[in-house]
């Protein structure tokens, strides 16, 4: 069957992914951007922000899954978080090595570099996208493939903006004990100390040398996102708080209670691709029902899947 195109209002390619279960994710080929995936409940899981109808290009789309190439945050010269997040991506009509999919559940989306691209970082590239949904998961794989002549560096990461009920009732296992750095004292480096992260103030964060399973814990909800990643090593969290929130032109005064950023990327060290080298990273985001026993999930049933 042919792949579910359709066009919004103001004329921008959206691509809509469905599952037998009921699940269904869309896909905006600006910024080859996951912008919603619902559950077979039909329930948002990603967080879109409430200032999202004065949205326009060429500005980012502040929710969803931006994908953030070849530069994170403002860690280089080149604008914050990257340009791929702001160009218009292609259907990819050859994405070897990958096996083919079901047109109804998958897309593959390419961008390269332009002439434009060109003159701010000039190293020729392939970056490939491939997004799958499938019941209560959604897999993105992304690939650098370097098509210049010499050598070149770059950090990336996957922001996933997701839904939660109240921030204040989210806790974070699989961090614990390891080293971050803080973006909100000039990244400076510490170590977590707590079992499991909460949330009552303005965190920015990157967690270094991650295990490859994350759980994101809504007590309210009673539902806890797994994040699955490899090749990115990194997890940065970020949520803005009130204040920051309200002094971000394209986020509602509130947004940040229904929102967690925890994002899968590789950003201490950056990859490094010779000629005709290529990368890949892989992350998969799922949901599962959160059993308590005593008030408290038993983190180790999410983590290590102990029965």
């Amino acid at each position: 069957m042919p792949l579910n195109m359709v066009h919004d209002a103001d004329g921008l390619p959206r691509i809509i992914l469905t599952d037998p279960t009921g699940s269904s994710a869309e896909v905006l080929l600006y910024g080859g951007q996951v912008v919603s995936w619902k559950n077979e409940r039909r329930e948002e899981l990603l967080f879109m922000s409430s200032k999202q109808a004065i949205w326009k290009p060429p500005k980012p789309i502040r929710g969803g899954i931006p994908v953030c190439f070849p530069q994170f945050g403002n860690l280089g010269s080149l604008e914050r978080h990257g340009f791929a997040r702001n160009k218009l991506w292609s259907l990819d009509s050859d994405p070897s090595p990958l096996p083919p999919t079901n047109n109804q559940s998958s897309v593959d989306l390419i961008l390269k570099s332009t002439e434009e691209d060109l003159k701010t970082w000039p190293r020729s590239f392939e970056l490939r996208l491939r997004i799958t949904l499938s019941a209560s998961k959604l897999t993105l794989i992304s690939r650098v493939r370097n098509t210049d002549n010499k050598p070149f560096s770059f950090t990336f990461a996957l922001r996933n903006y997701l839904s939660v009920s109240d921030i204040s009732e989210v806790r974070v296992e699989g961090l614990e004990t390891l080293d971050y750095l803080d973006n909100l004292i000039r990244r400076e480096r510490f170590t977590e100390q707590a079992d499991a992260i909460t949330f009552d103030g303005e965190v920015d964060r990157v967690y270094l040398r991650t295990p490859s399973k994350i759980a994101i814990i809504d007590h309210e909800k009673k539902r806890t996102f797994v994040l699955r990643k490899h090749g990115m090593p990194d997890a940065v969290m970020w949520n803005p708080w009130d204040r920051k929130a309200k002094a971000l032109p394209d986020m509602g005064d509130e947004d940040y209670k229904s929102m967690l950023c925890v994002d899968s990327a590789s950003i201490e060290t950056p990859i490094v691709l010779k000629p005709f080298e290529e990368w890949k990273g892989y992350q998969e985001l799922s949901t599962v029902s959160s059993s308590y026993c005593s008030g408290q999930l038993d983190p180790r049933k999410v983590l290590y899947g102990f029965h």
